[in-house]
């Protein structure tokens, strides 16, 4: 689940949780921006195909890799590298082998030259090698919700099972592909090789205007994405002749452990749900615990942290009750005053105008609205099916405590309730030191095998 509050502390973070032919510019681009003294090394890798460029990200020294910009185009010897999203820009003149060119983000502009390289391979000993030893089919299906969009998937069978369950995965919050790749990780191809390897199909699909699927997804809030789930569902059972339609389950992971009660609680033929550090508190919540621990973990002044818990919560309460452009000059006057209040330098470089604008509308969005103003166990009070929720010991974005007690309380009524937190893993189920985000990217696991076990026993006992 996106930490927000990060956004507002620091701009480093932003480079690194967002980000590269011809002359032949496609390849591997390596280069150094000079960031308040710190030399933070930016690797573009550049691919051509029929449809023209496109560009991933690497930030080395904050740990995060194959991250997807926007938009490349090559227009003569002028290359331009854009992601909307965070407001980053790259412009370069490719000349003697070599770009040289600006980096622009945030309302700050660096220099940025670079040449070519060897990309360097993340190992990720986990991702699964074709030819598997299961069927692996692409598929599409409409939502007829949401203006008969078409969302693309990947549907995995169990060769030697007849008619298996099948679970349908629901990915966390941001636009995710059918794999919810993240950092050069792929947890939902992790996870699918596993769980059809030992006897379960999966559906696992590109969210809402991501990838090959259809939609908008800027607009799209959590109920919207629970109609897409829905049409997943819908489309199983039309597949009688290779799963068992009786047993369709969900497997939601970070925001996806919030929609697949939101679609249990309505639909009485969802056969189970796992919920992945599924959120059991409401949004707001969620968000000041997390800000707070991401704080903690980068090792933020105390009073630092305090100021900007205070100015938190102001903004998640106008944001669960927006109003308008009142709202949104109410958000900015609270972030300029936090920005008095911090005594680090760098958290007051860093806080920047632009930096300001792009938090507001991350703040009044229609997501973000809904996500403050939700409280979980609306839905998990309405779940009769058998329920998993398992969490990480050190997971600082839903911290697990907190959240399986939510989740547990939410599920009182129900006779099926496993809850399981699991030691030293972290959000995304890797075996880690400290669980902080910059240690996603180079951690080599992907998915802890223990809790990979764990999900596949607990459905296979009951189906």
């Amino acid at each position: 689940m996106q930490s927000f509050i990060k956004l507002i502390f620091k701009l480093a973070f932003l480079l690194g949780a967002m980000f590269a032919s011809a002359q032949d510019i496609s390849g591997t681009w390596k280069g150094n921006l000079s960031v308040q003294g710190m030399e933070l090394p930016i690797v573009f890798n550049i691919s051509q195909s029929d449809d023209g460029y496109t560009t991933t990200l690497d930030s080395p020294k904050q740990g995060a890799y194959d991250l997807p910009t926007d938009k490349t185009v090559l227009d003569g010897s002028t290359l331009t590298i854009t992601y909307a999203q965070i407001g980053m820009e790259y412009t370069a003149i490719f000349a003697n082998g070599k770009l040289q060119g600006t980096f622009k983000q945030s309302g700050q502009t660096f220099p940025l030259n670079m040449t070519k390289g060897e990309k360097k391979e993340k190992l990720r000993p986990q991702e699964p090698k074709k030819p598997y030893p299961y069927i692996a089919e692409e598929v599409t299906f409409e939502n007829a919700k949401a203006e008969n969009i078409k969302l693309a998937g990947t549907l995995t069978l169990p060769k030697d099972v007849k008619n298996p369950p099948v679970a349908i995965l629901i990915s966390g919050s941001g636009p995710q592909d059918r794999n919810e790749e993240l950092l050069g990780h792929k947890p939902f191809l992790v996870l699918a090789d596993h769980l059809t390897r030992q006897g379960i199909a999966v559906l696992r699909y590109d969210d809402r205007g991501t990838a090959k699927s259809e939609g908008d997804f800027s607009s799209a809030t959590s109920f919207d994405f629970a109609t897409d789930v829905e049409a997943a569902m819908a489309y199983l059972q039309t597949r009688s002749d290779v799963v068992d339609i009786n047993k369709i389950g969900l497997i939601g992971h970070s925001e996806g452990g919030l929609i697949a009660p939101i679609v249990a609680a309505r639909n009485n033929n969802v056969a189970y749900c796992v919920l992945l550090a599924g959120p059991g508190v409401d949004g707001k919540t969620v968000l000041l615990t997390q800000g707070k621990r991401a704080a903690e973990l980068e090792g933020y002044p105390a009073q630092d942290i305090a100021a900007s818990q205070e100015a938190s919560a102001k903004l998640y309460t106008i944001s669960a009750n927006y109003k308008g452009e009142t709202s949104k000059k109410e958000m900015k006057a609270i972030l300029h005053d936090l920005k008095t209040k911090i005594t680090s330098e760098k958290g007051k470089a860093e806080l920047t105008d632009d930096v300001i604008n792009q938090q507001v509308e991350a703040f009044t969005s229609p997501w973000m609205r809904t996500f403050m103003s939700y409280d979980p166990k609306v839905s998990l009070q309405k779940v009769n099916c058998p329920v998993l929720a398992v969490n990480g010991e050190k997971d600082f974005q839903v911290l697990p405590k907190m959240n399986l007690e939510g989740i547990k309380k939410g599920l009182q009524h129900n006779k099926d309730v496993t809850i399981k937190e699991f030691k030293n893993l972290n959000h995304l189920f890797q075996t880690s030191e400290t669980g902080a985000f910059s240690e996603y990217a180079n951690i080599e696991e992907t998915f802890a095998p223990v809790a990979l076990n764990f999900v596949s026993d607990w459905i296979n006992a009951r189906f």
